[in-house]
């Protein structure tokens, strides 16, 4: 059931303990709008736990709260909670964090491509990150803003936007960003840690951009990182933009293989509409930025995602 925006700052108000999850393959939105939730709601006295159902990068350490961030386990006895609430997804991509948690769910969300078919659900994909919504929602339940709160939810917004380069940025964004820094958040800070990579993470960057592949005549290209090239890298946040910028490509494409038969996939593009692409996978995104999981073995995995590419830049 869709709600309004002071609706869901009713339901966060009303609940006393609460359970936050995001996607698999977090970014910095799905990190950053966590756990500046978290911190916002642990002001007002309540308790709160965030789930992930993934490794989170290291470079992301850089906020805090990073070390409370916990991974579900299966088999273990269900959380009870008075609100599940799900952040920068719909509920299809969180992994098991939702078999582990019992509680109504309220999904918050900013992706075109989410239909809203959580018990109560917020989906403004008008903001260009889910942290602007939790910004506006912290507002709402008169929340006053700490240098935590600040820097999570900019970390959001900075990262969402490749920091406030491309086109999703709006006026609202810059309003917004001005005015977390004016309550702690530090840019040049936050920027650092997350260009910062291992030697290790620089030598396998390398060593993915050996695997780029050009197709349709040049308008699509890819990196397609097989089972062990993927194994060997600790972080690939920031490979697919290497890709972006070649001239002449439209559509940017990282196909990692996680295991035997499942890899993941993001795509980026400059017109191309990638989202009905991803959803066409069971995934989803934006028009310009969207992603997906295949329960396939690497080469299927890339033979399918090059192919819907191609079919997709033809019609």
């Amino acid at each position: 059931m869709n709600i309004s925006l002071k609706e869901a700052a009713r339901n966060l108000l009303e609940a006393e303990k609460i359970v936050i999850a995001s996607h698999v393959n977090p970014d910095g939105d799905a990190i950053g709008s966590s756990l500046g939730l978290m911190y916002a709601l642990q002001g007002m006295g309540k308790e709160v736990m965030v789930f992930i159902d993934d490794d989170i990068p290291a470079i992301f350490s850089v906020l805090p709260g990073y070390e409370v961030i916990r991974r579900p386990e299966k088999g273990v006895e269900k959380i009870r909670a008075d609100l599940f609430v799900i952040l920068d997804t719909s509920p299809d991509r969180i992994g098991i964090s939702g078999d582990v948690v019992e509680a109504h769910v309220l999904n918050i969300d900013h992706h075109v491509t989410n239909k809203g078919e959580a018990e109560f659900s917020y989906v403004d994909s008008g903001r260009a990150a889910t942290a602007e919504i939790v910004y506006e929602l912290i507002r709402e339940m008169g929340r006053e803003f700490t240098g935590e709160i600040a820097s999570c939810i900019y970390t959001g917004i900075a990262t969402d936007t490749g920091f406030f380069r491309y086109s999703n940025t709006t006026p609202f964004t810059m309003r917004t960003a001005a005015e977390l820094m004016e309550h702690g958040a530090r840019p040049h800070i936050i920027s650092e840690a997350m260009e910062q990579k291992s030697y290790a993470v620089v030598k396998g960057m390398a060593a993915a951009m050996q695997t780029i592949e050009r197709f349709c005549n040049g308008r699509a290209a890819g990196l397609f990182m097989d089972r062990e090239l993927t194994a060997g890298i600790e972080n690939t946040e920031g490979f697919i933009d290497m890709v972006r910028v070649i001239e002449g490509v439209d559509v940017a494409v990282l196909l990692k293989c996680k295991e035997e038969k499942l890899c993941r996939v993001s795509m980026r593009s400059k017109g191309l509409d990638v989202a009905k692409i991803a959803a066409g996978f069971g995934g989803g995104g934006h028009v310009r930025a969207a992603g997906c999981t295949l329960e396939m073995d690497f080469a299927d995995a890339k033979r399918a995602v090059m192919q819907a590419i191609e079919e997709a830049m033809g019609a």
